[in-house]
């Protein structure tokens, strides 16, 4: 079998093992580029460049928000939601040890720790998202009910 053109990640092992038909999208990765890179880059609509945002709450524990690329997480909204007294961003060095990947190269598919992944319910109503593949400069496009196969939860009113 031929070596394929794309990072085999632990997302990629993930996708595989759980038998989710992906097509992998490898582009010119971007510091503090973003979605509107990415997309740019495999010209597609931002909307459906769907980010993995690691947040801890007051207690320093840890959960995944996913969202489109276009919007902006209220961590105030989104903690309220969740029955939490507080949220914010995990520093880089707290997601690179909860999910085993960089900063801008974060995946939901195949982290080292479980957490929780939340999504935005509207992510769902798409026919494909592109969502990070677990390295810089890499997403994976699947149908959106692939994230099913993580324990996620589907929230509504936490964006901006």
């Amino acid at each position: 079998m031929a070596k394929p053109d794309y990072p085999v990640t632990p997302a990629v092992r993930f996708l595989r093992t759980q038998q989710i038909d992906f097509t992998p999208h490898p582009y010119p990765y971007r510091e503090h580029g973003g979605t509107a890179h990415s997309a740019q880059c495999l010209g597609v609509d931002e909307h459906c460049v769907i980010k993995t945002i690691v947040l801890q709450n007051e207690a320093k524990q840890g959960c995944i928000m996913l969202m489109h690329g276009d919007r902006q997480v209220s961590t105030r909204k989104l903690a309220r939601l969740l029955g939490m007294r507080h949220l914010e961003p995990a520093t880089p060095q707290q997601a690179n040890k909860w999910t085993g990947y960089l900063v801008g190269g974060i995946s939901p598919f195949g982290i080292k720790t479980a957490l929780p992944v939340y999504a935005q319910h509207s992510i769902f109503a798409l026919p494909e998202i592109y969502i990070n593949g677990g390295k810089r400069g890499f997403l994976v496009s699947l149908r959106p009910d692939a994230l099913h196969s993580l324990p996620s939860t589907a929230v509504d009113a936490a964006a901006d």
